[in-house]
């Protein structure tokens, strides 16, 4: 096996971490002495060992002049675990591939700077792309204290998320609808407007095997939700928030009796002021968000400037009408030069249906920038 190859199988073990680890960064590890892989591991949970002290800990021989293959810069604080570093350095490890550098501020160059002080060789920045890319939820937050932020959405080929009667299930096909799930896993949080509840009466769960359900958020200015919803009913199997401009007492007293959590955020343009929102999420430590409509939330969160991904599953249908519903409501823009520019495209297909993903480039998403 190649060295590339070891780094390989480190992001693979990583990604079992999603779901789990938030707002902490996915991480693998693997030991190598010989040619032969004697230990590896992962970051399992959030406040649980992390990859380099599970890889030491499943060695199956003494690692001492061994390599490591780690996917993100070793930790050298103490936080809710010791420093990883320490470990690496008593465990004899001789020399470190890392993929990824930790912008965290507690490590940001210091967890590589205290191996190479122990004498061990550090090769820095190795298979740096594919292990940027699987903590882009980690990066963001850690930087900016706020949620990464998804929007997504599914429609025709003719750009209709639902029929001008209203109906759309289903508009992509199974193997799209289990993506969407795989998403779900991975980000701390699902928010919706109460547009869509009232229309759909969503769940809002993740419906894998192995599932981390996400708390669920409700932007909801006047505090109209149904008590009878299916995520009022639930509020206490899976947390769920209402983000709230109105001060009802007697509904929020209702609402917080049956597991409901309200937050009162202040309004902007008669709604939920989405940044200040994000900011409340960020402190309370969720670090993704996964908008997911309607139409009216859409246009807020891109005018406000909150998106940084975009996901657009489209299918080989067409709906037609100029009354059937698009993904973006509000006015629009009013020049090609005033739109919100996406870069970074990616394209995947599941079965009939074709996956767009985009970034949002960075200052130019915000209309009230």
């Amino acid at each position: 096996m190649t060295d590339e190859s070891y780094m390989q199988r480190a992001i693979n073990l990583a990604k079992r971490g999603v779901g789990f680890v938030n707002p902490n960064p996915l991480v693998g590890a693997v030991i190598v002495k010989d040619g032969r892989i004697i230990g590896e591991g992962f970051h399992e949970c959030y406040g649980k060992p992390h990859a380099e002290r599970n890889a030491l800990k499943n060695c199956t021989e003494s690692p001492k002049g061994a390599v490591m293959y780690v996917t993100l810069e070793p930790c050298c604080h103490h936080g809710k675990n010791p420093p990883c570093t320490d470990a690496v350095i008593e465990a004899g490890i001789s020399k470190v591939f890392v993929g990824s550098n930790d912008p965290n501020p507690l490590v940001a160059g210091q967890g590589i700077a205290k191996l190479r002080e122990s004498g061990i060789k550090v090769v820095t920045e190795f298979c740096k792309e594919e292990c940027d890319e699987i903590n882009d939820i980690f990066f963001h937050y850690i930087t900016t204290k706020t949620p990464y932020c998804v929007l997504k959405t599914a429609m025709t080929a003719d750009g209709k998320t639902a029929t001008r009667t209203g109906l759309s299930k289903w508009i992509t096909g199974e193997k799209s609808r289990q993506h969407v799930h795989e998403t779900r896993k991975q980000v701390a949080a699902i928010m919706v407007g109460i547009g869509t509840v009232l229309a759909d009466d969503p769940m809002l769960n993740c419906r894998l095997e192995n599932p981390s359900h996400p708390i669920r958020i409700v932007c909801d200015s006047n505090l109209r939700i149904p008590t009878d919803s299916q995520l009022v009913r639930t509020a206490g199997e899976i947390p769920t928030y209402v983000a709230a401009c109105s001060a009802d007492e007697q509904k929020i007293q209702l609402l917080e009796s049956m597991g409901v959590h309200v937050l009162l955020i202040p309004e902007k343009d008669s709604h939920v002021d989405l940044r200040l929102l994000m900011q409340k999420l960020g402190e309370m430590g969720i670090d993704s968000v996964l908008l997911e409509g309607g139409a009216a939330l859409h246009e807020a969160a891109l005018r406000s400037g909150i998106v940084q991904h975009v996901q657009v599953y489209v299918a080989p249908k067409i709906f037609g009408g100029e009354a059937a519903k698009t993904a973006v409501g509000g006015l629009g823009v009013a020049s090609p030069d005033e739109a919100y520019r996406l870069t970074c495209p990616k394209i995947r297909r599941f079965g009939d249906d074709v996956l767009l993903e985009y970034d949002v480039e960075v200052n130019a998403c915000s209309q009230e920038s």
